[in-house]
This record gives C-alpha cells, structure tokens and sequence, in this order.
C-alpha cells in the first residue's frame, strides 16, 4: 500500500514539474455573444454547449439583443457532402469521401470585423460495402460528427485568440457616456 501511495505521489511530482496541466476554457476578450446561426442544427447546438460550457460567456439568441452583444458570430454556411470516390467492375460504391465545409465570422455590432469570414473544412474517408449498408450509414454519422466536434473545437480556439483593435465596451455603456 506504501509503495503504491508513492509511486502515486512520484507520478503527480513528475507530472506537475515538467509543466502538465489539463486544458482549460480559453480567456475570451468578449462577455456576451449574439449567436446568428441556427440553434437547432447539429453544428448550432454543439456550438452552443460549449459557448454556454466556458462559463465566460453570455450567450445571446433573442434578435432585439443583437446590438447588446459584445460580439456577433455569423455561420455562414455549412455543407455536408457524402462524395463517391471509389467504384467497383459492376459499378457499386466501394468508398467515399466525407466532407465538411462551415464558414464564419465574427464581428462587432457595429459592423468592425473581427474575424474576417472564414472556411472551415474537414474531410474522412470511408470505405463502403453493400452488405453492411446500415453499419457504413451508422459509421457515417458518427464521422461526420466528429468533424464537427473538431471544427467546433476550432472556432472556439479562434474566438479564445480574438484581438480587438480597440476594447470591446459593452455597447449600452457606451451609448450612456457623453
């Protein structure tokens, strides 16, 4: 029992002193973010859950709190493709390409731009087969939502990194000064 209370101790002493930490929200230079996607979908729901997850946030979604907001992000787009890339002799599909493409930006109520708009863009393979039809359908969700999960990741990384040209003031204080 000794001899496992020290290794334990041993490992967290190693782990603590070459710099390890686990990974943490990012610091965000907004308060409030008015979301104009769609809340609904699946990449609009998973956005949500880790806007609202950072605890820093407050998450607009009521159109007349628009010009609240501190930040607007935009989801321009977002394209799922299930593309054919692989045929067998008679003609049957033997492998896909999956593909994701969401496009955003993010911007000021009053129109500075402070992510230009941007694409996202992931992509998996997938090999298919007739006899396992259900299953490749069933592996194909599951694909295409992890590039979501991953994408989803990725804005918030970009949001984490946003630099204001000037400080984002909240614009109802800013209306109240002279």
């Amino acid at each position: 029992m000794r001899r496992r209370l020290f290794s334990l101790g041993a490992m967290a002493a190693v782990l603590t002193g070459c710099g390890f930490k686990l990974r943490q929200t990012g610091d965000y230079p907004f308060k409030s973010l008015y979301a104009n996607f769609q809340l609904n979908s699946p990449l609009g729901s998973e956005l949500r859950r880790n806007l609202l997850g950072t605890g820093k946030i407050e998450l607009l979604t009521d159109p007349a709190q628009m010009s609240k907001a501190d930040v607007i992000l935009d989801i321009l787009s977002e394209v799922r493709q299930p593309v054919v890339v692989g045929l067998n002799a008679s003609g049957q599909v033997r492998e896909m390409q999956l593909r994701l493409r969401v496009n955003f930006r993010l911007r000021t109520p009053s129109g500075d731009e402070l992510i230009e708009p941007v694409e996202m863009y992931q992509q998996r393979d997938l090999s298919f087969t007739e006899v396992a039809a259900l299953s490749k359908e069933i592996e194909q969700a599951m694909l295409f939502r992890d590039m979501q999960l991953d994408i989803v990741q990725q804005i918030m990384r970009r949001l984490a990194a946003v630099k204001p040209r000037k400080p984002l003031a909240a614009p109802a204080a800013a209306a109240s000064q002279p």
